[in-house]
């Protein structure tokens, strides 16, 4: 079968195209399936600062805030940032106070003297923390177990500054709550792989662990302290390196989170995300937008050959060589990080999520204004 000029073209970005994305499914992500979990450390227990800022969340504490406090670990303390709440927090942090005599309280008032937002929050906590490790969650997140501080204490290798952890979120019965958890999915993917790879480029807020000392030592957040977001991925961005940071994936080290639970708010989310990622260190955002962009090209080359009589067939082949290819990675994937239910819709939600990207990529050029809470 003899094709065209333009058929010819488009046959040789798709396969161009396969070949990139090929390059991030068996060069990259293979490495994350092929991680060695080793057991828990039961050496070294360091003392521990667990930090929590929190806005108006008195639920959320009162529903897994102590739970933090039943880690079975030596010597650790809970500090706990107020961040202007006036939903009752005070007075349940006062009460908590009377039970636990590790429970720090930090209260942020308001005032035009500081630069609101979470950024600052984090600040305050790490002030007030009194040891040099650092473990950081939020208010709406709970350990998978009471062994969650054993995975995130600080490494006997002292090089070690930065462990990035893992957050899954709880499983609800909604279609937003099955896109939510597999995007979350391919994130967390993405950034331990690329930590197994040598790059590490961003961790998240629900479940990382870094040195007081680092943190200070790179002046904080004062390189990007005017954008509402970025306290976990901006920071590791600017301060991670192949040789002081490590991941810990291990099922008892995991953070459980409450997920969005609207539409509006999850995109929300997603924008602040975007936002930060702008202030990614140049090959970061270049290897990540690539990435994205040669998914999309791939489906949309995918879909334009097969609409050809000519092409139809060599397309549906190389499609189902890439499905079959990542069926042999991701479905491994999404059993070790907890997701395993999601794996035997893997080909359907990759479509799903990849349509997601694309239109939330297309807002966010429009929507511009965003805040912690």
């Amino acid at each position: 079968m003899e094709f065209n000029i333009l058929e010819i073209c488009l046959l040789s970005a798709l396969i161009i195209c396969f070949l990139i994305h090929l390059y991030y499914v068996l060069g990259v992500h293979l490495k994350l399936a092929q991680y060695r979990i080793g057991d828990l450390p039961t050496a070294n227990r360091k003392p521990i600062s667990i930090i929590v800022c929190a806005r108006n969340e008195i639920q959320n504490l009162e529903k897994y805030l102590p739970s933090l406090f039943e880690q079975d670990y030596p010597q650790f303390e809970v500090v706990v940032v107020n961040d202007r709440s006036w939903d009752g927090t005070v007075d349940f942090l006062e009460e908590l106070e009377k039970k636990y005599s590790n429970l720090k309280v930090v209260h942020v008032a308001e005032g035009n003297k500081f630069i609101a937002g979470k950024k600052f929050a984090v600040t305050m906590g790490i002030k007030a923390a009194s040891h040099e490790w650092l473990v950081f969650t939020d208010a709406d997140c709970e350990p998978a177990t009471n062994n969650w501080l054993k995975g995130m204490q600080q490494p006997e290798d002292d090089k070690i500054e930065i462990v990035l952890g893992y957050s899954p979120y709880f499983k609800r019965k909604s279609l937003l709550n099955v896109l939510i958890r597999f995007e979350t999915f391919f994130t967390a993917v993405n950034y331990l792989s690329f930590a197994l790879k040598g790059m590490p480029y961003m961790g998240v807020g629900r479940n990382m662990a870094y040195k007081k000392s680092l943190f200070f030592k790179n002046k904080g957040f004062a390189a990007h302290m005017h954008i509402p977001s970025g306290d976990d991925d901006l920071f590791v961005n600017a301060n991670a390196r192949p040789e002081n940071t490590i991941i810990q994936i291990h099922r008892e080290a995991h953070v459980w989170s409450e997920p969005k639970t609207s539409f509006f708010a999850y995109l929300r989310q997603k924008k602040r995300h975007i936002g930060a990622g702008k202030f990614y260190k140049p090959k970061h955002k270049f290897i990540l937008s690539a990435q994205i962009a040669i998914q999309f090209c791939f489906y949309a080359l995918v879909i334009a050959l097969a609409i050809i009589p000519a092409t139809r067939f060599v397309a549906a082949g190389i499609f189902l060589l890439s499905l079959i290819i990542r069926c042999f990675v991701y479905p491994k994937l999404l059993k070790r990080l907890n997701y395993g239910e999601l794996r035997w819709w893997f080909p359907i939600l990759d479509v799903v999520l990849m349509a997601f990207l694309v239109f939330n990529a297309i807002l966010s050029v429009f929507v511009k204004k965003v805040q912690w809470k």
